[in-house]
């Protein structure tokens, strides 16, 4: 039996086990096909960016590894995620942060406009993506003691009001160019080393400085806020303003977007179990998912337990709606289009083994006490054939199935990136 039809026949087999339990497969794919995942441009250049492109990556960020063929300009970037793209089922958003801006103009970045990214959104407009956005308050000279929206400074606090306050405006132009809601998300790396005299002054005055960003009025329907927090960081390992407290008080308080990063919690502590919970108090949550294997290490995600709860999360609590998912990872140890293609594919995955759970019968066997049923049930599906949905979904989506993406990559290596000498 040719490849094509093997794959199908396979798809029509899984469906039928799946229809014995009421899962309407066709139905879950045409879902999936919704769901718009917002991958990260800074895999693709190692988080240089092409503002201040010398300048040293600081606000506890670090890259490892000198695998050959880092984006070295917009047009390689772009060039590269659209190779990323064709090798991914289903259509998404490209997540950019400040420093990406693709200007001729010598600009700092407090004063960068949306003219800045024409580019960038012509190229999207093209492809049919949307943008995020986000500022980028490191790796420059105004952050290099790891302070910015809460320096006792006025006039640094001030320069970083600036920038966001122009990121928000960038990230609303997206928006209103490309009819896809713009997803601006504020992360900050303030905080000291060792212990502090005052814990309470800095978040006195980084609040003060986000009511500032946040005081001109923008279409929601253009762009979004959100507000990240992080346990700690290398350079800020005793305290940190922007805490998980700080930043959910916050946006619950200003109706911001709160943002829950896979790494930025204490090591055994996991964002899956925070979805529901929020759910109940806020307008929306957005993700960076991740893979914190020591802490926040930002490794390439894997279709791990973690990846998988997250998934039956947003699945089984119906939070796909008021859920904004986006990844943040950076690995140049391993070819960077490969690491896009891994981690983008195996979120996906997990949302579409979410949905072919037999949620309604997992929950109807919980509320009426039937524990044994629920274990079993969960157990089984583990071993149903959702290798069989996930391939027809990926021939349907015209992308390559299973493994075979690897030699497109492989390919666009040889061609491409192996010629870039860096």
């Amino acid at each position: 039996m040719p490849y094509e039809e093997q794959v199908k026949a396979n798809y029509e087999a899984a469906k039928a086990q799946y229809a014995k339990h009421g899962i309407d497969v066709d139905q879950a794919l045409a879902r999936l096909a919704q769901v718009k995942i917002s991958m990260h441009c800074w895999q693709g250049d190692d988080v240089r960016g092409f503002l201040n492109r010398g300048q040293e990556l600081t606000g506890g960020i670090s890259v490892t590894g000198n695998y050959p063929g880092a984006a070295r300009t917009p047009d390689e970037l772009r060039a590269d995620l659209e190779k990323a793209f064709s090798l991914i089922p289903g259509s998404h958003k490209v997540n950019l942060h400040a420093i990406y801006a693709d200007t001729d103009e010598v600009v700092e970045i407090d004063r960068l406009e949306p003219k800045h990214f024409d580019r960038w959104v012509q190229w999207a407009k093209e492809q049919g993506l949307g943008l995020d956005f986000n500022p980028t308050c490191f790796s420059h000279e105004k952050s290099k003691d790891g302070l910015t929206l809460s320096h006792p400074d006025a006039e640094i606090r001030d320069f970083w009001i600036k920038h966001c306050q122009a990121s928000r405006r960038i990230g609303a132009y997206f928006g209103e160019q490309l009819g896809q809601t713009c997803v601006t998300n504020v992360w900050v790396p303030d905080g000291y080393k060792d212990i502090p005299a005052d814990r309470l002054g800095p978040r006195q005055r980084l609040k003060a400085s986000l009511d500032e960003v946040f005081s001109e009025q923008l279409n929601p329907a253009h762009n979004l806020d959100a507000v990240e927090s992080k346990l700690f960081g290398i350079g800020s390992e005793a305290y940190v303003v922007g805490s998980h407290e700080f930043y959910m008080g916050y946006g619950l308080q200003n109706d911001k977007l709160i943002c829950l990063d896979a790494g930025h919690f204490h090591p055994t502590e996991v964002i899956s179990n925070k979805l529901s919970a929020l759910s109940l108090f806020t307008s929306g949550i957005l993700l960076h998912v991740s893979r914190p294997m020591r802490w926040d290490s930002d490794h390439v995600v894997i279709l791990d337990d973690e990846l998988l709860e997250i998934g039956k999360e947003l699945v089984r609590g119906n939070l796909l709606d008021i859920t904004h998912i986006g990844l943040d990872f950076f690995d140049a140890s391993i070819n960077r289009v490969a690491a896009w293609v891994i981690g983008t594919r195996n979120t996906i995955k997990a949302l579409l083994r979410a949905m072919l759970e037999p949620v309604e019968a997992l929950k109807q066997a919980e509320i009426t006490g039937d524990y044994t049923t629920r274990l079993a049930l969960t157990e089984e599906f583990k071993s149903y054939p959702f290798g069989a949905v996930w391939d027809y979904y990926c021939a349907s989506q015209g992308v390559p199935v299973r493994e075979e993406w690897l030699t497109e990559v492989k390919a666009y290596e040889r061609d491409v990136l192996a010629l870039r000498g860096n």
